[in-house]
């Protein structure tokens, strides 16, 4: 394994171990559950949105490692930003996730470290989860609990 997936895998690993902003926010401007039946993954996301910026975002739920430290990583990266950089940065984390292995990355920065899934497909549904569950929670008709099936 080289060095660079070695870092990758410690970053997932710590985050998976130490989540950070796994937490409730209560009360909450949007609360949104998402479930993935093929593992079992489940989590709650919470939302704090101010004038169209997210304020403050967090989470609960239980899953597998690259589940709950994408979940992590997905909480750091969006608080402070608008809704509609939210939904932009959707796009382009699930863009890194399911494109072939080998093609070009968008610049994510510590986000970077899901890539990996990629080569993977049964993965891709545990790193996308907190994403689709934040999708529906900024959008503007949520529906019920997201399922990655």
């Amino acid at each position: 394994m080289s060095e660079l997936s070695d870092l990758y895998q410690e970053v997932i690993l710590d985050h998976n171990r130490r989540p950070h902003n796994f937490r409730v926010i209560d009360p909450a401007s949007a609360k949104q559950e998402g479930y993935n039946p093929l593992c079992g993954d489940r989590l709650t996301l919470y939302l704090t949105v101010q004038d169209g910026v997210i304020a403050d975002v967090a989470f609960q739920g239980s899953g597998c490692a690259i589940s709950k430290a994408s979940a992590s990583l997905m909480t750091d990266a969006v608080k402070g930003k608008t809704v509609d950089q939210v939904r932009v940065l959707f796009d382009r984390f699930h863009q890194m996730i399911t494109s072939e292995p080998g093609s070009p990355l968008p610049d994510l920065g510590k986000l970077a470290v899901l890539a990996g899934v990629r080569e993977f497909p049964t993965r891709v549904k545990c790193a996308g989860l907190a994403w689709h569950t934040l999708k529906a929670a900024v959008s503007e008709h949520p529906a019920g609990p997201v399922s990655t099936e």
